[in-house]
């Protein structure tokens, strides 16, 4: 039955798709969080117990765990991006179909003569506004490369990742500022919600 699903139905499939791929997502930077506050408790008996050993080993494992979860965080953003720039492009697709149809509205009323003028001046611009949207394209494309650049980039921990950094982790529960920085990732997945609604309800 997926042969016959109309313009509609494979947009909403699209955006579904899109929304559990940020979920999963979520989830993991939310694991990945867990396993720096065990870590990071870990780490504190390992230095009360004066086993030093240990202590590297946590150590080692917690400022991965913080790589991992900023490449993750990272993705999430570009992801969020990339859809209110398909929600603008979307727009701009509309606004095109919008013109064709008004040019040929117009051609129909004036006359055959009128019509090849209007067909004229319409199609060009139905022609910008389809180059907008391989900029947008291109944009994405972009973007695209840019998040896994990012994430070969990540090979490299002491560059996103200090030692200081863990030290401080692990000293000072600075998990709290992480989960104020996710709740703002939720807030901004709400916005975006809401942006996608009421682009759906003018459809």
């Amino acid at each position: 039955m997926g042969l016959f699903k109309n313009k509609d139905e494979r947009r909403v499939e699209r955006e579904m798709k899109i929304r559990g791929g940020m979920r999963s997502i979520e989830k993991s930077i939310r694991q990945q969080e867990k396993f720096s506050e065990d870590f990071i408790k870990n780490a504190q008996h390992a230095r009360k117990i004066g086993d030093e050993q240990q202590y590297q080993f946590i150590r080692g494992a917690l400022k991965k765990t913080a790589v991992v979860k900023k490449m993750l965080e990272r993705q999430l953003l570009a992801m969020k991006n990339a859809m209110l720039i398909q929600a603008q492009a979307q727009a701009s697709a509309q606004f095109a179909e919008s013109m064709n149809l008004m040019a040929r509205e117009i051609g129909r009323v004036f006359g055959e003569l009128d019509l090849t003028k209007t067909q004229a001046q319409w199609e060009r611009a139905v022609s910008q506004a389809g180059s907008m949207e391989e900029r947008m394209e291109v944009f994405l494309d972009s973007m695209e490369q840019s998040a896994i650049s990012g994430s070969a980039a990540t090979s490299s921990k002491d560059e996103l990742v200090s030692d200081d950094e863990i030290d401080r982790m692990i000293q000072a529960d600075v998990l709290a500022a992480e989960k104020q920085e996710l709740g703002k990732l939720d807030e901004l997945e709400s916005e975006i919600a809401k942006e996608l609604g009421a682009t759906k309800q003018k459809d």
